[in-house]
Order: structure tokens, then C-alpha cells, then sequence
């Protein structure tokens, strides 16, 4: 027991390496895709906001697995006999932001399906919670994505109401250019660890 213990606090004290630039990068190009494609086949998402729920966390799951399966392979490749240990440290600290965000929208969509124009805004600042609680294993620069979540859902809170509510803009521009901003702040962090090397 007490093995086990010591080694939960060892990954907890490492920096965790296992998010993939290019992976991240990928969630990012997705969103836009996303965007676009509701732009396209889904004009007036308030007539239909069960169909933007579905789009979007559809959207939300595929990008999770993707990073999911990559963080396994990378943290077994760069943390071998942690690597389990490496991935739950940094699991934990995002599920309270994901399951939040998950009973968010089951409880907006159930009672309150008027005020759903709000989850673009009210997902983007669960998740820059997220990013502000793993950061203490990932790298500092990571902060920035969190603040970068934190201000386009506010700003989606102010502006994202009326005639603008549920935008394909409200979540593909922020999720896409916050995507490539933690891709480039993971390429520049994996550099300057190889450049130490």
C-alpha cells in the first residue's frame, strides 16, 4: 500500500508529458469543421437545440478520445513503470470540470432550455477550470489556454445571446484557435525538454 502511495505522489510531482501537439492540434481543426458543418446543415439551432447538444458533445467526446488514446501510448512510451499512475494524476484533475459540464447540460437542456444559448459560454469556462487544475502537473504556459477559455466564454456570455445564440462561431473559433494555442504551447514545452536533454 504504502508503494502505491509513494508512487501516486511521484506522478503528481512530474510534470506530465503525454498530450500530443499534434493530436491537440487536430481537436482544434476539428472544431472549425464542426463549425462549419453546422453552419451549413444546421442554420437555426434553437428550433432544434437537441440536435446542436448531439452535434457538439459528439464533437466534445471524439476529441477525448483521440487525446485519450495518444496520452496512453505516449505516457507508456515516456513514463513506463509510472505511466498508469501518470495518467490518472492527470485524468483526476480534469473529471470534475467534465462531469460538471455533463450535468450543466443535462440540467439546462431538462429544466432551463431557455437559457441553453449560455452552454457554449458556460463549457468554455468549466474547461479553462480544467486546463487551471491540471496545470500544476502540466506546463506553466498551459495557463494561458486557460485564460484563453475563461475570456471567449465570458465573452460569449455577453454576446452570445439573441439572434446570435448558439453560433457555430461560439464554439468553433474559441475551441479552434484555444486548441492550437495549448498544440503550440506543447510543441514549444516538448522542445525546450529535448533541448535540456
Amino acid at each position: 500500500m504504502d508503494i502505491m502511495a509513494m508512487r501516486s505522489q511521484m506522478a503528481r510531482g512530474v510534470v506530465f508529458r503525454g498530450y500530443g501537439p499534434a493530436t491537440v492540434a487536430l481537436t482544434g481543426a476539428l472544431a472549425i469543421a464542426v463549425a462549419l458543418v453546422q453552419f451549413r446543415f444546421l442554420p437555426l439551432p434553437l428550433l432544434n437545440p437537441s440536435n446542436w447538444i448531439g452535434l457538439w458533445v459528439g464533437t466534445a467526446v471524439l476529441c477525448v478520445l483521440m487525446i485519450g488514446v495518444e496520452v496512453v501510448f505516449r505516457a507508456r512510451r515516456t513514463y513506463s513503470g509510472l505511466a498508469d499512475e501518470m495518467i490518472q494524476a492527470a485524468a483526476v484533475q480534469l473529471l470534475p470540470a467534465a462531469g460538471a459540464g455533463i450535468m450543466l447540460t443535462l440540467v439546462l437542456y431538462r429544466y432551463a432550455p431557455a437559457t441553453l444559448w449560455m452552454l457554449p459560454g458556460l463549457w468554455q469556462i468549466l474547461l479553462s477550470l480544467g486546463i487551471f487544475s491540471a496545470c500544476r502537473n502540466l506546463p506553466a504556459a498551459l495557463n494561458a489556454v486557460a485564460f484563453w477559455y475563461l475570456g471567449t466564454g465570458l465573452a460569449c456570455l455577453v454576446f452570445g445571446g439573441g439572434a446570435h445564440a448558439l453560433s457555430p462561431w461560439d464554439m468553433g473559433l474559441p475551441f479552434g484557435i484555444g486548441e492550437a494555442l495549448a498544440a503550440a504551447v506543447l510543441l514549444l514545452a516538448g522542445n525546450e525538454t529535448t533541448d535540456e536533454s
